[in-house]
């Protein structure tokens, strides 16, 4: 009698080595003058595999990878997960306090450079383990460091034979810290594997993507970009850093397909776009995630690309919802539907669920949710929340509602959120009206001391550039434009708002660097 064949689901590396075999001639991975083809790039993969096993770095050992953007670093994160170690990818606008922090609290075992970051790696040495050890994808030897194109050149370019498990460990990346001490976030291979076939769906990805990514690779966001493009064998764009003509010629020159990146970076790139010729009729998808976009922004996006947008709204931790650009119109404030086998609800500070048109916390469950955080067993818990049957969900922190139809509509960060005479006020509300402000380039609203209200709305504001803001002007208009809860106490004219690499508005800094405020 038949049995039936047996048969498990491949983890990337075995998939990305497959490519490697049947799509070795088609090109992979483009940065700068490289062109790498699948054969060359799953050699050159597996070569760093070996060479960290030769250097002694295990299955499940850290790995922590400090590199700017590039083929190198390409190479070092597919190397390390087709090596079974665990990727670290280090945000470089970071304090090196916080590099130390994060490389001692994930434990790695190594560390590896590009060149331009050596010398700031070697200034902290006497901080880290003795231990640890220290390599340089290209650069100078000596004082403990190993170059490791020179390490990897002879090794095999086959797949390291390494037993891996769907649950082991494929990579840790630390939250933006935009409320408090980044987490390291878990992702497993199973998850990150799942994770990109269910977004790959969601994004339109396919065998012919040509995916510019433009933020560093350290980012979730780049991931997303990166993992759905390398499943389907298509082909990587890097660029080092961002910048609006470089993208626009790149997108025309190599006919790209699809990229990732945050609301202002495409504030930039339209922009860009009214004062030259460019040529985007090659995109096929774009997703927008990071920080909100708002109306305004989103349908100037439409109007310049004709395949529109996808906004994604997800944190790192799990959830993800999608708006579709055939969704978009009479919805242009909502981030869409959920993913792919996942569901969403929203709850109130008691735990129950809520209705239709009814504000609270969005919460998820699905598989592409994150395992937990690393050794942070209670931050851990505190994600959680149990419904009344029983059912884990993850908390995402921020409060959203749900219409009639099921599209998410996300209200605000919970932590951000202002408290004025005992009413919840959203400042992402009150940035929704003033970004259409003809003078205003960005704005950030956050709530101050008030001794009548406990807490009052304060919107900080950057003027187009050329413009002359009236501040009692902006504020007048949009308090006309405000409800009553909502309207401003003052408008502050900054040179620019403090952001993460994700574009990601740090409330936190802005809110300590305007405690002083006080108001009647």
């Amino acid at each position: 009698m038949f049995s039936g064949f047996e048969s498990r689901a491949p983890l990337l590396p075995e998939i990305l080595a497959l490519h490697g075999r049947w799509r070795g001639a088609r090109e992979a991975l483009v940065c700068e003058g490289q062109r790498l083809n699948w054969r060359e790039f799953s050699a050159a993969n597996h070569r760093f595999a070996h060479a960290l096993h030769g250097a002694g770095i295990a299955r499940g050992d850290r790995v922590a990878v400090v590199m700017s953007n590039g083929v190198e670093m390409a190479i070092t994160l597919f190397g390390c997960m087709a090596a079974g170690a665990v990727s670290v990818p280090i945000n470089l606008s970071v304090t090196d306090d916080a590099i130390v922090a994060m490389l001692t609290d994930a434990a790695v075992r190594a560390v590896v450079v590009t060149a331009d970051q050596q010398q700031r790696l070697q200034a902290l040495r006497s901080r880290l383990p003795a231990s640890l050890s220290l390599f340089v994808s290209s650069g100078p030897e000596g004082d403990g460091w190993v170059n490791f194109a020179r390490f990897s050149a002879d090794q095999p370019d086959a797949l390291p034979a390494v037993e891996l498990a769907g649950t082991d460990f494929l990579n840790v990346i630390y939250s933006s810290g935009t409320t408090g001490m980044p987490k390291g976030i878990v992702h497993t291979h199973a998850g990150r594997r799942d994770w990109a076939y269910d977004l790959a769906i969601a994004l339109r990805y396919h065998s012919a993507a040509r995916t510019l990514l433009t933020i560093g690779l350290y980012s979730n966001i780049s991931w997303v970009a990166m993992l759905c493009t390398v499943l389907g064998g298509g082909t990587l764009f890097i660029h080092r850093r961002f910048d609006t003509d470089a993208f626009l010629d790149t997108v025309a020159a190599e006919r790209i397909t699809h990229t990732a990146m945050v609301p202002i970076q495409f504030q930039r790139v339209v922009e860009a776009m009214a004062q030259r010729d460019c040529d985007v009729r090659s995109m096929q998808a774009m997703m927008s995630c990071g920080s909100p976009l708002h109306e305004s922004l989103k349908r100037r996006i439409f109007e310049a690309f004709p395949c529109g947008i996808i906004e994604l709204y997800g944190l790192t931790e799990g959830i993800i919802t999608t708006l579709d650009p055939e969704d978009a119109e009479g919805r242009w404030s909502s981030v869409g539907k959920p993913l792919l086998g996942t569901d969403i609800c929203i709850v109130d500070d008691d735990g129950r669920k809520l209705g239709p048109g009814e504000s609270g916390e969005v919460v998820s469950r699905g598989r592409i949710t994150m395992p937990g955080y690393l050794g942070r067993e209670q931050a851990s818990s505190d994600a959680e929340y149990i419904d009344e049957d029983g059912v884990q969900w993850l908390r995402s922190g921020d409060i959203g509602t749900l219409d009639e139809e099921g599209f998410l509509y996300i209200v605000d960060r919970k932590k951000d959120m202002i408290l004025s005479g005992g009413q919840n006020v959203y400042p992402q509300d009150i940035e929704a009206v003033l970004v259409e402000h003809p003078d205003i380039d960005d704005v950030a609203v956050i709530g101050v001391a008030s001794e009548r209200w406990g807490e009052t709305p304060v919107a900080l504001v950057v003027a187009v550039a050329g413009a002359s803001v009236d501040v009692a002007g902006v504020r007048e208009w949009a308090n006309h434009r405000l409800g009553r809860q909502q309207r401003l106490s003052d408008v502050i004219l900054v040179g620019e708002l403090p952001r993460n690499p994700n574009g990601k508005i740090l409330k936190r800094e802005l809110r300590r660097t305007f405690a002083e405020l006080s108001y009647a």
